[in-house]
């Protein structure tokens, strides 16, 4: 996989293949499922890799309504059949979003490891 990058009119999402790092950046307020499926693909992508441990960094995203919370969440559950990745989130006390939601996925996957800053 390549580096690559999903770019809106708020917001930033990119992927280092190095790192397996997706750094969310902005605010993603978008429609509904179908204009997530773009970022929903790359997610995929990356799961379906070889990769032992995937990180996705919201510490620069200062919203992510309830339509990317639901693709999220679909995201950490599809993972539990994937039990030899390590999903590690990075995100921001500062961000009230975060400090709920991010939370919340660790009922979902609890393997998963969240870092709060």
């Amino acid at each position: 996989m390549t580096n690559q990058e999903i770019t809106g009119k708020d917001y930033v999402v990119h992927h280092n293949a190095d790192t397996v790092t997706t750094t969310f950046q902005g605010e993603l307020a978008l429609g509904g499922p179908q204009e997530y499926a773009s970022i929903n693909e790359l997610l995929t992508e990356v799961a379906n890799g070889d990769a032992d441990v995937i990180t996705l960094d919201f510490r620069t995203l200062s919203f992510l309504n309830s339509s990317g919370i639901s693709m999220l969440c679909k995201y950490v559950l599809a993972l539990r059949k994937k039990q030899d990745i390590q999903l590690v989130i990075l995100g921001s006390h500062d961000i009230p979003w975060q400090r709920k939601s991010l939370r919340n996925l660790q009922k979902f996957l609890p393997s998963l490891r969240l870092d709060l800053e």
